[in-house]
């Protein structure tokens, strides 16, 4: 129920992953059931499919609620009801386009922390200019870092680059104001000794706005307050950028022309730009397999954002944390 489109466009997604994934998957459609089957008969599909079932959720968390009131309040929302079903077996991971602090709220008190880890944190991948993606840690799930959050988000990250990335030794950056050792505010210079540390990680130290981006960057860590404006400012940029290009190409004959030569490469960009293409991000520390979808995820997003719940429970990777957290002797630091 949750996304700008929902449900009509998540049940597109519904669709579309039984079409490319077949049976791989068994989906449990939590919300308002008859809506659910209005999409499934529009849709074609029969309610009677083994491979899905429809768990009725009375109430939605809208986008401009507060998160976590909303919580509290709304025990039988969609969100809510999802994450009961994973805590209590019936499911292994939960996908939602909906309000991003209301998943990362909810996860995080009914299924709480993996053992060592404070505070989670969202791995957005964004594209490199040559190609590929690195990994922004964390995007908005945690605004106020101490240093040692900081230090397990460059453990987390490092693990998502290497198993989702197949990166087999991932660059680490320490967003600050200036690469120099020293630079930053407190939190950040505590967070480079801390990081500089941490045994088996590639840390290269500081890292600024413009190295973003950049092929030999990997995974950059900052806390979730300035994750987030660098995540929407990227987003924007890439917007105004694009509608200038096009206003300026259709400004004259010549370049129209020219345009049209470069259709294809305009094409590629905007294949390896686009979010649906990855589906949605997955919130790193908590104990439990939770995918958040863009607000505006279209069925393809859905689809991919599905399956990358099954890549991240068939990867294991909160029992690889887990045991990096214990290695680099991070448990339980706050």
């Amino acid at each position: 129920m949750g996304g700008d489109y929902a449900p009509d466009a998540i049940m597109d997604g519904v669709a579309e992953a039984f079409e490319r994934f077949g049976d791989t998957y068994k989906l449990l459609l939590v919300g308002n059931q008859t809506r659910i089957r209005e999409n499934l008969q529009r849709l074609g599909l029969s309610e009677d499919d083994a491979r899905m079932e429809i768990i009725h959720a009375d109430e939605v968390i809208g986008m401009d609620e507060h998160p976590v009131k909303a919580i509290r309040e709304k025990r039988r929302s969609s969100i809510n009801v999802a994450m009961d079903l994973v805590k209590n077996g019936q499911a292994q991971g939960v996908f939602s386009a909906g309000s991003t602090g209301a998943a990362v709220g909810s996860a995080f008190l009914k299924w709480r922390m993996l053992p060592g880890l404070a505070r989670p944190g969202l791995a957005t991948l964004l594209p490199k200019e040559t190609g590929g993606h690195w990994v922004l840690m964390d995007s908005g799930a945690t605004v106020d870092c101490t240093p040692t959050y900081l230090a397990q988000f460059a453990v987390m990250g490092d693990l998502y680059a290497r198993n989702m990335l197949h990166q087999k030794n991932p660059t680490i950056g320490l967003l600050s104001n200036g690469t120099e050792v020293g630079k930053g505010n407190r939190q950040t210079q505590d967070a480079f000794r801390f990081i500089r540390e941490l045994p088996g990680i590639n840390f290269v130290g500081n890292v600024e706005g413009h190295d973003l981006f950049k092929e030999d960057l990997d995974v950059v860590i900052c806390d979730g307050f300035v994750g987030n404006i660098v995540l929407k400012t990227s987003e924007q940029l890439a917007r105004s950028l694009s509608k200038m290009i096009k206003d300026s190409i259709m400004s004259k004959l010549q370049w129209k022309v020219g345009g049209m030569l470069c259709k294809g490469a305009f094409g590629a960009v905007k294949q390896a730009t686009d979010a649906s293409e990855i589906g949605g991000v997955p919130l790193l520390g908590v104990n439990g397999c939770c995918i958040i979808g863009h607000g505006n995820s279209n069925g393809h997003a859905a689809a991919n954002g599905i399956h990358a719940v099954g890549e991240f429970i068939t990867s294991r990777i909160n029992e690889k944390i887990v045991a990096q957290v214990h290695e680099c002797a991070l448990d339980g630091m706050a």
